[in-house]
């Protein structure tokens, strides 16, 4: 940058037309093909977006329970739950840095301008214009750019598969909520039935007191028993609007919003038993959490690779082209041209072994990746194998209850009728009621864990198959 001093005031001069001086053409062309020549060879093009990426959606596996409801809770948690926001912010937030790294290949340009008045205690004043343009840019010769680049890569997928973790636990958390709802729903219509029958048999006691064929002793027995079964509703009443409360905060909403669109009951929604029949051998690869342990081997190899070329040198290009006028209109003719390339190169000498300790410390932490990348797999086929096993188990207890639940209905039936006959006694008419009861809750239990384990197994596979 050169100044030159006047003893005048500026003048602009807008209409004048713009001629440049040889010298100054010159030096505008030459830079002008530099910058061009970098510029074809880096184009900045910003990395896409993941969050809009297809692949990152989750399969609708919830589907295979054709319950629209739970369809509708799930879709409404994917959108609105905070813990979904969170991880879909910290890929916004990786994507980033990569775009960071990226752009230390790239090109950089930087304009500048100043206008500088100079006064003095006697004479008058100047006032001179400039304006400069620098360009600079780093060869990555040895490649320590580019595994840079590599390892915010290998980082942007463990964000992926962060939020696509965090999206299959949070819609199965919504299905097994939505389970466990049905499942107090069937159990408070199971109480009902109960107590109805308690209720029932209670008038009929109290009318055979009452014509002197039982004792005030069965009549308290029925009091107890069908008070005893009154007390159950409440709790489960209780637990249901639990259960409506969570339902509500995993879809992001307040706590009591769910309260009418599920005060209605409805069956415990069903998977088709063949579902969990077929599963490919390598679906354990589409767990969020194996594909989260395999990208951070990646990231592992590549930040060895950066801390090894980072002992290497490093080679950096740069331009500047600088021009200093006494007036704006000067700019275009006149005015004072100055031009800079330069070019270096870098490389550590002495260090006291910091480099050397930092390629060690990439590669632990690879040996750590690897490590846990062993320890995720082990742990994925246990849960896959658990889930199966419990899925095997649970249904043939299911038939087993089924059969049973069948039986004491017939038992409950006939001792009530064998009781209106007075052929039989209280006691026999109250152990079958209890005895058809527990078979019923325990039928619905079973089928609850069906549907929890089958939401346990498809979350083990990383998302249905």
């Amino acid at each position: 940058m050169f100044l030159r001093p006047t003893h005048q005031k500026p003048q602009l001069n807008a209409t004048r037309p713009a001629r440049h001086t040889p010298l100054a053409w010159a030096m505008i062309v030459a830079l002008g093909l530099l910058l061009g020549g970098c510029a074809s060879l880096f184009q900045y093009e910003e990395t896409p977006d993941p969050t809009n990426n297809p692949a990152l959606n989750q399969a609708t596996w919830w589907n295979d329970f054709h319950d629209p409801l739970l369809a509708d809770l799930i879709i409404r948690a994917m959108l609105a739950n905070p813990n979904i926001l969170s991880s879909k912010a910290a890929l916004q937030q990786a994507r980033a840095i990569l775009d960071v790294n990226l752009a230390a290949n790239r090109l950089n340009l930087a304009v500048s301008g100043s206008v500088q008045r100079n006064t003095a205690d006697e004479g008058p004043s100047s006032v001179v214009f400039r304006g400069g343009l620098d360009a600079s840019w780093e060869i990555d010769v040895f490649g320590a750019n580019r595994s840079a680049v590599a390892n915010s890569e290998a980082e942007l997928q463990v964000s992926i598969a962060n939020l696509r973790d965090m999206q299959l636990s949070m819609t199965a958390e919504v299905a097994l909520a939505y389970i466990q709802l049905r499942s107090l729903q069937a159990q408070l219509d199971i109480a009902r039935n109960s107590l109805s029958s308690q209720q029932e048999t209670l008038q009929i006691t109290q009318w055979r007191a009452q014509a002197g064929l039982v004792t005030s002793l069965e009549v308290e027995q029925a009091k107890t028993a069908e008070a005893q079964s009154a007390a159950q509703i409440p709790a489960l009443l209780n637990s249901l609007a639990l259960a409506r409360h969570s339902l509500a905060v995993l879809t992001g909403q307040n706590p009591n919003e769910l309260e009418a669109e599920l005060q209605a009951a409805g069956p415990i929604p069903q998977i088709d038993a063949q579902v969990a029949n077929v599963i490919p051998a390598d679906s354990l690869r589409q767990r969020a959490d194996v594909r989260a342990a395999e990208a951070r081997i990646t990231a592992g190899l590549a930040s060895v690779d950066e801390a090894q070329k980072a002992r290497l040198p490093k080679f950096r290009l740069g331009g500047s082209l600088g021009m200093t006028a006494l007036t704006l209109a000067g700019f275009s003719n006149g005015a004072a041209v100055a031009s800079q390339i330069l070019g270096a190169v870098a490389m550590p000498i002495l260090d006291g072994g910091a480099s050397k300790a930092q390629v060690r410390v990439q590669q632990a932490g690879l040996e750590q990746s690897r490590a846990a990348y062993q320890n995720t797999l082990l742990t994925a086929l246990k849960e896959v194998e658990d889930a199966l096993i419990t899925l095997r188990h649970d249904r043939e207890r299911l038939v087993y209850l089924q059969q049973a639940v069948s039986s004491a209905n017939n038992a409950a039936l006939l001792a009530q009728n064998s009781y209106n006959s007075g052929l039989v006694d209280y006691q026999t008419v109250l152990q079958t009621q209890r005895t058809l009861l527990v078979t019923q809750v325990s039928v619905a239990n079973v089928q609850t864990d069906l549907s929890s384990g089958h939401v346990r197994l498809i979350k083990a596979m990383g998302g249905g198959w």
